[in-house]
């Protein structure tokens, strides 16, 4: 449960954010995580395959036991107005486009690779088709957020609230604002945003945005957990001409009232 929980966690905080035209350009993918430091628990195996990246990934925003959840506070650091602007712009991009779809390529920390099919339709809904032969298909509705698994013939539902997807499916996203940005660099080729998150009894996780420095358009991006193990997606062939079938994100709730 806490693996599918993180995995939908980390795959719907990367692909809430691909707002990109299409034909974006895919950046070669990392190689797998170096070993552990002394005292942290090793990567998940490759025996596990497709959910090997999907551990403490932006853990959903729950304590032990059930209570109302405080909002977390953003503390975004300091930036000159380069990097403001910057960071301006990128929220302009991410608000610009209110479908998508496309491919991916997710590479977890022991390097292994998955791939499959997204569809974004803002506000809140999103639909992500693992090729064969991984069994997840994860939808979300605009209140829920569910996780299937044809191989074990099961579907978990969480809140959508309860995710940091809460505010990167909103119809606009002002990162300064809405996040907590800690760190903005650029080179001759990217700009590269580092997103921080804070929760009690979990941990901290960042995302790792790279978005062209003459486009802005998103290349790709890294969720690092609380261990400190990374999670890479890719992405390519995007279409935001196209309106999504309103029918991919349908989850049928008759089957969770037991």
């Amino acid at each position: 449960m806490l693996g599918q929980r993180a995995f939908v966690g980390a795959l719907l905080l990367g692909m809430a954010v691909t707002a990109s035209a299409a034909g974006a350009e895919t950046i070669p993918l990392p190689t797998p995580a170096p070993l552990p430091k002394e005292g942290m628990p090793p990567p998940p195996a490759a025996s596990q395959g497709p959910l090997s990246g999907l551990k403490s990934l932006f853990n959903w925003n729950r304590s032990p036991e059930p209570q109302a959840a405080a909002p977390a506070a953003v503390t975004t650091t300091a930036f000159n107005p380069t990097q403001r602007a910057q960071v301006d712009k990128v929220s302009q991009y991410l608000s610009s486009v209110q479908q998508l779809s496309g491919n991916f390529v997710q590479v977890g920390p022991d390097g292994a690779r998955v791939r499959g099919e997204f569809y974004i339709q803002k506000p809140g809904k999103v639909r992500f088709e693992y090729d064969p032969p991984t069994p997840i298909e994860i939808v979300a509705d605009g209140q829920s957020v569910v996780v299937r698994n044809s191989k074990l013939a099961t579907q978990d539902l969480y809140p959508l609230s309860q995710t940091p997807l809460r505010f990167l499916l909103s119809d606009r996203i002002d990162l300064i604002r809405d996040t907590n940005v800690v760190s903005v660099r650029a080179d001759d080729v990217f700009v590269t945003i580092t997103i921080e998150e804070k929760q009690a009894l979990i941990g901290t996780s960042r995302l790792m945005m790279m978005v062209g420095v003459k486009d802005y358009q998103l290349k790709q991006w890294t969720v690092t957990d609380p261990q400190g193990y990374d999670t890479t997606v890719a992405v390519s062939n995007l279409d935001s001409s196209k309106r999504p079938d309103p029918n991919l994100f349908r989850i049928d709730y008759t089957r969770y009232n037991q």
